[in-house]
């Protein structure tokens, strides 16, 4: 069960957003893992994608798409990741594309596939073709729900969430849905994201909100390390409300802003709440030190040191292998005598060694909830960052070991 959060809200839907989801067969047995997500015409939309250099062949043909036209409908798959599939790979999502676009009318660039599952094998275009007649007569502005559950692998639970903000004394509505759970370290954004909004926003404002937006959430987030090769978050527009165009600097902007942010902080830590195999929440808060790069080596050291994290699983106030991770983050002429750690609200070093004052049971007790703040002050200066983490654990070995089998 995922740490501090057990089912799916009711997702609320957005006026211009309309959604299906089937059972194509691409890998599951009697469960949906294709998704049809249609947009409004006038829609805009934002994306981020993964940073990996062996990126998946529906990311090359997304990002493609997106710069030559607004999309009309996102494609998404689970079970297969087109990943590793070469030119084969780019031809096969490329395909997928035309084919929705033939049965709907709309261009091939209006289409954006997304896929997310086992790297290196070719998708099975054909059971994609054989489902799209059903996703397209499918289509509901109330298919969020289902959508959520189509696109998980690994999940335990499906993601999302609804909101809604104000700006202008207008009142808008906010939804989103998140999968991930295992190669997690997004470097951009996270395993695959949508968020959709009945606001009107310029193009640059709505890229440059989603950018700020991953940058506090899906970019501060770690589970093992692993960026993936299909990592892709997108952030939609529809303009359904008949409002003014909302612009980069406006009251408007600022509160769409906070609202997409919001949003994805808590996406984001739904995704390590849900994090394969994890028992522990864990927040890695780096202060004091000389910018935000130094604070975030830092916090990543410590979150991904398989030391720590087994120790987080058994619950083990075992700080030493904190203070070896600070000590090899790297961070030039770091003084250790101005170091302070803490687990949650116990001191544990100060002056270069072991706080005078600790005591094991008092770290003990900390070690034993299931959401833990690791707090280091460097005390070299005022820039802090903090990122989102998970323990280490059996499962996590045992989930990966049996993926493909």
């Amino acid at each position: 069960m995922p740490i501090g959060y057990s089912t799916l809200p009711d997702l609320l839907p957005v006026a211009g957003v309309r959604l299906a989801s089937v059972a194509a067969g691409i890998r599951y047995r009697d469960r949906d893992d294709l998704v049809l997500m249609e947009l409004a015409e006038g829609s805009r939309c934002a994306a981020v994608f993964t940073r990996n250099a062996f990126c998946a062949a529906p990311v090359i043909v997304a990002r493609r798409h997106l710069a030559a036209s607004q999309p009309r409908y996102l494609l998404i798959n689970s079970g297969n990741a087109n990943a590793g599939t070469g030119a084969a790979g780019i031809q096969d999502a490329q395909q997928t594309c035309a084919l929705l676009a033939e049965k709907s009318g709309c261009a091939v660039e209006q289409v954006l596939p997304f896929s997310t599952g086992v790297i290196g094998e070719r998708l099975p275009v054909d059971r994609v073709e054989a489902a799209l007649d059903a996703g397209l007569a499918g289509l509901a502005e109330d298919g969020w729900k289902a959508a959520a559950h189509a696109i998980m692998t690994t999940d335990t639970v499906a993601k999302g969430l609804s909101r809604t903000f104000s700006a202008d004394g207008r009142q808008f509505t906010l939804t989103g849905m998140v999968k991930g759970a295992g190669m997690i370290r997004p470097d951009m954004a996270t395993m695959l994201a949508y968020i959709a909004c009945d606001a009107r926003v310029e193009e640059s404002a709505l890229q440059q909100c989603l950018g700020q937006a991953v940058a506090q959430s899906f970019n501060r987030i770690t589970v093992d390390g692993d960026t993936s090769t299909n990592d892709a978050c997108v952030l939609v527009a529809t303009g359904a409300q008949d409002h003014p165009v909302i612009h980069a600097g406006s009251e408007a902007y600022e509160a769409l802003c906070e609202a997409v942010r919001a949003a994805c902080v808590t996406l984001a830590q739904l995704i390590v709440r849900d994090a394969e195999g994890a028992t522990k929440f864990v927040t890695v808060r780096v202060e004091q030190g000389r910018d935000a790069a130094e604070c975030l080596q830092v916090a990543y050291t410590i979150a991904h040191s398989p030391l720590v994290k087994t120790a987080l699983f058994a619950s083990d106030p075992n700080w030493g292998r904190i203070l070896a991770a600070v000590g090899r983050a790297g961070v030039e002429a770091l003084d250790i005598d101005r170091v302070c750690m803490f687990l949650g609200d116990v001191c544990i070093v100060r002056d270069g060694g072991v706080a005078a004052e600790y005591r094991e049971q008092d770290g003990q007790r900390v070690m034993g909830r299931d959401e833990i703040v690791i707090r280091v002050l460097l005390g070299r200066g005022e820039a802090s960052e903090q990122i989102w983490t998970s323990d280490l654990s059996h499962d996590y070995v045992r989930i990966n070991a049996e993926y493909r089998t």
